[in-house]
C-alpha cells in the first residue's frame, strides 16, 4: 500500500484502521504489508506516539 506522505492525513488513516479493522499496530503492519518501523519513524518525526494500551497514534 502506497502511504500518503501528509502525516495528519497518515494518522487519520491508521487511526481509522486502528478502530474500526485491526487490534493491534503489529496485526495492521502485518495485514497491508508495510514495514512498522517506517511507520513509527514517521509519525515520530511529525510529533505523534503510538499507544499500544489505546491501539492509536497521539
Amino acid at each position: 500500500m502506497e502511504l500518503p506522505q501528509d502525516p495528519i492525513i497518515l494518522l487519520g488513516i491508521l487511526n481509522t484502521k486502528l478502530r474500526d479493522y485491526y487490534r493491534s499496530l503489529d496485526a495492521l503492519c502485518e495485514d497491508m504489508h508495510i514495514d512498522k518501523s517506517e511507520i513509527l519513524r514517521r509519525m515520530k518525526d511529525a510529533g505523534f506516539e503510538y499507544s499500544p494500551e489505546n491501539n492509536k497514534f497521539w
